[in-house]
């Protein structure tokens, strides 16, 4: 068994679906269930023994002892974070206190579990803490891509916290032994993406006819990875990578807001047409840009590739299609996740739908 932490989540619901799918292995899901934690991206596996799920916080230690003492899983996916950089702006406190105490507690809880195995599971044990490219900071439009030895530089309370947890991460393997891995990823998109991220929200917007809020002049530029193409790579970091070692985790899909924007637009305009004929273009309107707002991110992830042997298997055009269409299949789900805390922070950030 492994144990998953936020597997409520977007991307972890997307890894416990696909880690059952492709090796069997149970999975046990520990998920605060926050606003965005949903337990209907798993519905498939509601009687499924092979997947546990236990509401409760990584920072919660007691909780987290027992867990292991009882399961004793062989691996632990840590995905548990607070991951919105908007939201990390308008208040940080959450953020510090998942990203940087949470992940404290659970490294803690690892360390003390590990130290009373036997020699060989402690041998085969793995932590594999779940990070971002944006602890790397932002790029100028010509850099060089971000490299495991980028220097860290986050500009926002997110990846502060974020940077903060994989400097835990990386002291308790040195200091402490303990055999972490770590993987930073540039951004995802796919099935259960919670729609307050870009792709996501211009999906359910355009369909529901309101605006399609741009920040700035849209051309601030990211790395667009496949949450299943993620998912296939950490399952091979956690097979094969090597304890103390990070991995960045990119797409090789470098795009601009505005281009992403166009390009749902467009799949939208083929797939669901507007009754009056009309593209879904019309819809997008800029708003202004949010502070601190990086300019650019790219991961180089040749050495993922070079010591694992992984590539994305989709490019861009073939992964967003997939998730519109997936979107447009599933209007169940999306209306599920719509909550009233949900509508009101749209309304703080873009103001009013």
């Amino acid at each position: 068994m492994i144990l998953v932490t936020g597997g409520a989540g977007f991307i972890g619901s997307n890894f416990i679906l696909d880690w059952l799918a492709d090796s069997g292995e149970p999975v046990l899901n520990l998920d605060k269930l926050t606003y965005a934690g949903n337990l209907g991206s798993l519905a498939s596996l509601r009687d499924d023994a092979r997947h546990v799920f236990v509401q409760g916080d990584i920072g919660d230690a007691p909780l987290v002892d027992r867990l292991l003492a009882t399961h004793r899983p062989r691996a632990i996916v840590n995905f548990a974070a607070e991951s919105h950089v908007d939201r990390s702006i308008h208040g940080a406190g959450e953020f510090i206190e998942t990203n940087i105490v949470g992940t404290f507690r659970l490294l803690e809880s690892a360390r003390g579990y590990v130290a009373a195995l036997p020699p060989d599971e402690q041998a085969a044990f793995r932590f594999l803490h779940v990070s971002t490219d944006e602890v790397y900071g932002t790029l100028a439009p010509a850099a060089p891509a971000f490299t495991e030895q980028h220097g860290y530089e986050p500009n926002s309370p997110y990846s502060a916290s974020k940077a903060a947890s994989d400097h835990l991460a990386r002291a308790w393997h040195h200091t402490h032994g303990l055999p972490v891995l770590t993987t930073n990823c540039s951004n995802n998109y796919g099935p259960y993406h919670f729609p307050e991220k870009l792709i996501p929200l211009m999906i359910v917007n355009a369909l529901a006819g309101k605006p399609l809020p741009v920040y700035g002049d849209g051309q601030q530029v990211r790395d667009w990875l496949y949450v299943k193409d993620h998912c296939s790579a950490i399952r091979r970091v956690l097979g094969a990578g090597q304890p103390g070692q990070t991995y960045n985790i990119g797409g090789w899909n470098e795009k601009t807001n505005l281009t992403i924007v166009h390009t749902i637009c467009d799949l939208l305009d083929e797939l669901s047409p507007r009754a009056g004929g009309q593209s879904y273009r019309a819809q997008i309107t800029h708003v202004a840009d949010r502070p601190g707002h990086d300019r650019r991110y790219a991961i180089d992830a040749r050495k993922i590739e070079r010591e694992l042997g992984w590539r994305p298997a989709e490019t861009f055009d073939s992964g967003i299609r997939k998730t519109v269409a997936w979107y447009l299949a599933n209007p169940d789900w999306v209306r599920g996740v719509q909550s009233g805390a949900y509508r009101e922070w749209l309304t703080l950030q873009y103001g009013p739908q």
